[in-house]
């Protein structure tokens, strides 16, 4: 069996937040590319990524309905250790969709604090819900 889930991804993660007044560009948490390895059966590697920062993927894949993977992305970004965990769901291939693209969709947790960039705090224990897309 290929991996399904070898390869690039665009990558965009979104706050869940209830509120439908929230304006969309203020829902977003993180965005970049998630560039999966081939790796032994059940194994799970590679990076993700965007304009300045850039973590290692360490985790693992499973087959099954649906097909889930689970990762943890660690890295250092300007000068201090960012860690997050990652689970998501390869989405079912519906039998009438046109032009489908693999799509991704899963959860993450900010699991230790690290500066943000309007120089505040960006705390642990944040979690955001998540899509990828096949590039």
């Amino acid at each position: 069996m290929n991996n399904p889930f070898v390869g690039k991804w665009a990558y965009r993660s979104l706050l869940n937040d209830p509120n439908l007044n929230t304006a969309f560009n203020d829902l977003e948490f993180g965005q970049g590319v998630i560039d999966i390895h081939e790796d032994a059966m059940q194994i799970l590697s590679g990076t993700i990524g965007g304009d300045g920062w850039s973590l290692k993927l360490q985790g693992s894949r499973e087959y099954g309905s649906p097909m889930r993977v689970r990762f943890q992305g660690v890295g250092v970004v300007g000068g201090e250790q960012w860690i997050y965990d990652y689970e998501g769901y390869l989405v079912a291939h519906w039998p009438n969709g046109v032009q489908q693209i693999p799509a991704l969709v899963g959860s993450v947790i900010r699991t230790i604090p690290h500066a943000s960039s309007n120089g505040g705090i960006s705390p642990a224990g944040v979690v955001a819900s998540f899509y990828a897309v096949k590039l």
